[in-house]
């Protein structure tokens, strides 16, 4: 396969203008217009949107944490000795719903 011209003859059209040049001073833009180098632009950069990696999230060898199932169960208070925060010895917790009533007619 032969070589391209590119003696002092060798011309070309600009992509964006139409004027004649050298193709020694020919430059490709971005986009894939041949021009001028008078008539060059580099790309914008708000073109090229920045490389966002992931954040890592998971956790090499993880391990459920037992430390919290042989602890004792700890409240707080406001009441009680005079203190801002005193340990409750004993906690009860009773709920109730009601009654419900649904009549078809």
């Amino acid at each position: 396969m032969g070589a391209f011209a590119s003696g002092k003859y060798a011309f070309g059209l600009s992509d964006r203008s139409g004027f004649r040049y050298r193709m020694k001073d020919m430059r490709k833009e971005w986009n894939g217009s041949l021009v001028g180098n008078d008539e060059y632009e580099e790309k914008h950069p708000s073109l090229t949107p920045p490389r966002v990696s992931t954040d890592p999230e998971a956790l090499r060898n993880a391990r459920p944490d037992n430390s919290d199932d042989i602890s004792a169960f700890v409240v707080y208070t406001n009441v009680g000795l005079g203190l801002i925060g005193t340990k409750m010895e004993s906690f009860e917790a009773t709920s109730s719903l009601g009654s419900v009533t649904v009549s078809i007619t």
